[in-house]
């Protein structure tokens, strides 16, 4: 099982409907997720940064993750969360969310 931190923007004006729509996510989007080996998914929130953890329980990440981006309902998804969100200014090219790097972990 491998642990993952991402971290992305929230618009400020975006807050109050980016949290509303997160708490009913819809049933197709999480069974994508399910289904794409991601476990105990949460999002948390700072002002306007945004936090995601989640574990991966899978073999190929970048193999799942593609299975995840060519879901139509996700796609219809993000239709809805992406303009919402501003990827941080140092973010690498491609790159939406950034991956932090884990420097602690006690099981």
């Amino acid at each position: 099982m491998r642990r993952i931190g991402r971290i992305i923007q929230v618009k400020p004006e975006a807050i109050e409907e980016y949290e509303r729509i997160h708490a009913a996510v819809w049933p197709e989007v999480l069974a994508t997720i399910t289904a794409c080996n991601i476990r105990n998914y949460s999002i948390f929130r700072h002002g306007t940064l945004l936090f995601a953890y989640f574990e991966y329980i899978g073999e190929d990440l970048d193999a799942d993750m593609a299975k995840m981006a060519e879901d139509p309902k996700t796609q219809e998804w993000w239709t809805h969360t992406d303009p919402m969100q501003e990827p941080l200014p140092d973010h690498a090219p491609g790159e939406w969310w950034t991956d932090l790097k884990e420097v602690f972990y006690n099981a």
